[in-house]
């Protein structure tokens, strides 16, 4: 009988250990709920102090059709109209043929109807240039001459070509002086998010720094490049000349106010990717870092501004 007790009383130990957290799993849970309470008050107080942008210009949109998916922008007009009362005041937008399309005059004719028809001085154009398809030069004198685009937009990733190409170079130099602004896009979508068929890795802009530095008057915005070029790396590229990143690929809590801790508020814009992503991510980027009022402008509006004239 004795022997049956001391049986079931070492057992009840065993059995209560089952529901219960040692110290080390306790003070791993406490710590988790406390990071997470703080992590939650600091995004609410970041978004309470934030001020609100009140218009913006957005340095990339994009028309016409990806083929991997519907998007908003097929239905043009509600698309313009929806941006408009979310306070954009101005895009600059590309053409997503721009990206497959071997005629590429045509995409940029169209895409200059498009933007005359649907949206004169509120869409402006940023034309498709391929220095990989014969009379290129050709392509880029219609940009300016015929349409009266402000910039181009460069995809070498799904062009074909590297940064060293030397017909790269010769571009960057032809758009300065034609005094065009030069969009260059890193990627346009998580590897992750790509189709297997359709799969397009990042650019790799190692040199650009350099060839910058030797293109006098070049005026560079790196577009979808803050998802993977940090630290160091972004300062160089900063560095190098009269370049900026817009922050659609930023991540993280209070990304902006992170950025601007490594980047000049200068050399920053707005831009949303949209339609591929949703407008209002880019402006919750800037609502959950505490910007002063000053800093909210330049980066939405001014500094697009200076660089546009």
């Amino acid at each position: 009988m004795n022997q049956c007790r001391q049986s079931q009383q070492d057992s009840s130990p065993i059995k209560l250990h089952k529901h219960r957290l040692n110290r080390r799993a306790f003070l791993g849970a406490a710590s988790l709920s406390l990071g997470l309470t703080i992590l939650s008050r600091e995004s609410v107080r970041c978004m309470a102090t934030a001020p609100a942008p009140s218009s913006y210009i957005d340095v990339n949109l994009d028309l016409s059709h990806w083929p991997l998916r519907r998007l908003p922008s097929e239905d043009l007009p509600t698309w313009i109209a929806r941006l408009r009362s979310q306070g954009v005041i101005q895009g600059w937008v590309g053409s997503f043929d721009g990206l497959m399309h071997k005629n590429i005059a045509a995409v940029n004719a169209r895409l200059f109807e498009v933007c005359q028809k649907h949206a004169r001085n509120f869409l402006q154009p940023f034309g498709s240039i391929n220095p990989m398809l014969p009379d290129w030069e050709d392509d880029l004198r219609r940009c300016v001459e015929e349409h009266h685009m402000p910039g181009i937009r460069l995809h070498p990733n799904y062009h074909g070509y590297t940064i060293d190409h030397p017909a790269f170079g010769r571009l960057l130099q032809l758009a300065s002086e034609r005094h065009l602004i030069v969009q260059l896009a890193l990627l346009m979508e998580d590897e992750r998010m790509m189709h297997t068929r359709f799969r397009v890795p990042p650019l790799n802009i190692t040199p650009l720094a350099k060839l910058v530095k030797t293109t006098p008057g070049l005026r560079l915005i790196l577009l979808n490049a803050l998802s993977i070029l940090r630290g160091d790396a972004l300062g160089q590229m900063l560095d190098a000349g009269n370049v900026y990143v817009e922050i659609s690929m930023l991540e993280g809590v209070g990304g902006v106010a992170n950025l601007l801790a490594k980047a000049p508020t200068e050399r920053i814009l707005f831009g949303s990717h949209s339609p591929l992503f949703y407008f209002e991510s880019a402006v919750l980027k800037l609502k959950e870092s505490a910007l002063t009022p000053d800093q909210m402008q330049a980066i939405c509006q001014t500094n697009a501004e200076r660089i546009f004239c």
